[in-house]
């Protein structure tokens, strides 16, 4: 069979791309990137799959599968579920013969939402809402793949619930994949929503909850759908527990830094004496006000920038030549800072070696 995949550069139909590629089917990929920018999901999910159940019907297209979301019912109180429910509603009143698969959390080390929650579990606190009693019931991208793989084959003109074999809750959900990241136990601690890296309407979906009953997939798979206590193979534990930790290491590191430039700018207008600063540069032959104001700017404007700028690897690359070549000329103009106790000429030593770690190490 053919079969047209939407998306098929996203999480999810990447891998049913692919499990519909080994079930014999031929697979047409058409790339469609999540909501960004002016793509809202009104515009993502409700009128671009309306427009094209439409013109399927006029086409001759004899089947549509539509991957929407459980929690896509009349019970939505999240704009993403609300979207997701207006086209499967959509679906439903066409005149195609159709299936709506409807997954819940959807774990895969490749997904954004797996790569969010191995986050929050690598955390040496591991923060909740409220007191984490939120359910889910996660699926591995796999399974739901290959039940995408199963129900293109077979007359299925129904819901499907695409869950995992069992509910948890949010605070287990986290321990499971920290026991899995071989991180040992949780310490869990309760912290306000704005200060979680979850946005409102996942928050909202969380608060909802997530499940359903299993037996669906149980039989189309022909087989329970994986438990999470197997959702991360011994192989790949190492790689997700240290992208994990770099996912808020890198942005503390990134942080540290620019509280670094923006205070040292600061301190540097007239915290710090102004006499004290312009005698110092007297003697590398710069004593001027405009000098000191104008380093003092540009110090201030470096640690701006690495909150603002999206693409940092050419301000990495300047800030490495500034501060190589602040040491070079205090180095050679006040060469007793090398010994002073608090160490400010060699403090610029970790500078660098922090700097070029966000260099090689921050993804494009």
């Amino acid at each position: 069979m053919k079969v047209l995949v939407l998306g098929a550069s996203g999480f999810i139909g990447r891998h049913a791309a692919r499990a519909l590629r080994a079930a014999g089917h031929e697979v047409v990929r058409s790339p469609v990137r999540f909501e960004r920018g002016a793509q809202t999901f009104q515009a993502l999910h409700d009128a671009a799959p309306r427009a094209l159940f439409e013109a399927c019907e006029m086409a001759g297209v004899r089947r549509v599968l539509q991957v929407s979301a459980l929690g896509a019912d009349a019970g939505a109180r999240s704009a993403f579920h609300a979207s997701k429910k207006r086209a499967d509603d959509s679906l439903r009143a066409s005149g195609l013969e159709w299936t709506i698969v409807q997954p819940s959390l959807v774990f895969g080390a490749d997904g954004a939402s797996a790569r969010l929650f191995a986050l929050l579990a690598s955390l040496p606190l591991t923060p909740l809402p409220g007191d984490g009693r939120q359910r889910v019931q996660p699926i591995h991208v796999d399974d739901l793949a290959e039940a995408i793989a199963r129900l293109v084959g077979i007359e299925w003109k129904d819901t499907l619930c695409a869950v995992g074999p069992r509910e948890v809750e949010l605070r287990e959900w986290l321990a499971i994949l920290r026991a899995q990241m071989d991180l040992g136990a949780p310490r869990f601690v309760e912290v306000p929503r704005l200060l979680l890296p979850l946005d409102r309407e996942t928050l909202q979906m969380l608060d909802r909850g997530n499940t359903a009953p299993a037996e669906a997939v149980t039989r189309l798979l022909g087989r329970a759908a994986r438990p999470p206590e197997k959702f991360i193979p011994e192989k790949e534990a190492s790689a997700l527990r240290t992208r994990a930790r770099l996912d808020w290491l890198l942005p503390l590191l990134r942080a540290s830094l620019a509280i670094v430039w923006i205070g040292s700018g600061v301190v540097s207008l007239g915290l710090y004496p102004v006499e004290d600063s312009l005698a110092m540069l007297a003697r590398v032959g710069l004593s001027s006000t405009f000098v000191l104001y104008g380093a003092a700017l540009v110090d201030m404007a470096m640690g701006v920038a690495i909150f603002v700028v999206q693409r940092r690897k050419w301000l990495w690359r300047l800030q490495i030549a500034l501060i190589a070549g602040y040491s070079v000329v205090i180095a050679f103009w006040l060469p007793e800072l090398w010994l002073h106790p608090f160490g400010p000429l060699l403090k610029n030593l970790p500078m660098l070696a922090a700097i070029l770690a966000l260099h090689e190490l921050e993804e494009r």
